[in-house]
């Protein structure tokens, strides 16, 4: 997208944000489903990386996308035998963007799935983010604004989560040719890096400890999960006033080689460290 242009949408939204009167206005509600249009394009991202290793989050588009409902009217609409009765209608066109979705996979409007990218009967939601070659496997959720990179995959089962407000909370962050795990959960804006494996099971929150094990003394860290790390579900013992219990945490046990052949590191990484899949 110019640069002008979308330095127009910008001021558009935050004038609308500040003064949701302005959603009466034709051009302001024009504005708003530009932005979307946008999202599902991939032109547009709720976040995205900064060129240093971060990540930058695009407000002004989180609040787009919080104002694309009220200004929608709830719709029924039928796909097949199928009967839907809601604002957001769903995403099209898989065809022409070259991405194989599967009966009964859905995808709302405003997603952006990139080229090769495969979903199994599983959800992607409006303002969501899925990088290239990407595997969305069954009953896998991709929630709000998430933001997952290329040559993920997304086991069976894996529940990412989705944020909108507050708006300067970041989203969820799947990095390039992370493997996660069936059942695994990633909430609360929890980041996992570069060709990391989560096992079968991990749930990573904001406050979830995540431990480093490898050495010879245990490292803490909340929040991230660092480059190629392999992770699985643990617990740790936590006193209480009616005694002491083992709390969820997450586990670093090893690293998964820097290959330049992903599926032949990421195997043997399965392999040495025994990771549930």
């Amino acid at each position: 997208m110019e640069e002008g242009v979308m330095s127009a949408l910008q001021s558009t939204v935050e004038r609308a944000w500040d003064n949701r009167e302005m959603l009466a206005d034709d051009a302001v509600c024009e504005a708003i489903e530009s932005v979307v249009g946008a999202l599902d394009r991939g032109e547009l991202r709720c976040a995205q990386p900064d060129g240093r290793g971060d990540w930058q989050v695009n407000e002004w588009v989180k609040k787009a996308v919080i104002m694309y409902f009220p200004i929608r009217k709830m719709e029924a609409f039928e796909v097949g035998p199928l009967a839907f009765h809601d604002k957001i209608p769903l995403k099209r066109d898989y065809a022409d963007s070259g991405v194989r979705v599967v009966p009964h996979a859905i995808a709302r409007y405003g997603a952006f799935l990139g080229r090769g990218v495969v979903m199994m009967p599983s959800y992607v939601n409006i303002g969501a983010w899925v990088g290239e070659r990407t595997m969305v496997d069954t009953w896998a959720t991709v929630g709000s604004c998430a933001q997952i990179g290329s040559d993920v995959h997304l086991s069976g089962g894996v529940g990412i989560g989705g944020v909108l407000e507050p708006l300067q909370a970041s989203p969820v962050i799947i990095e390039d040719g992370a493997f996660i795990g069936s059942r695994a959960i990633v909430v609360e804006g929890v980041r996992v890096r570069k060709e990391a494996v989560l096992g079968a099971g991990v749930v990573l929150t904001a406050s979830t400890v995540i431990i480093d094990v490898t050495g010879e003394e245990p490292v803490e860290m909340r929040g991230e999960v660092p480059e190629r790390a392999v992770v699985i579900p643990g617990t740790r013992p936590k006193t209480f006033a009616a005694g002491q219990y083992g709390v969820p945490c997450a586990l670093i046990i090893g690293r998964r080689k820097a290959s330049t052949d992903r599926k032949t590191s990421l195997n043997d990484a399965l392999r040495t460290h025994g990771v549930a899949v």
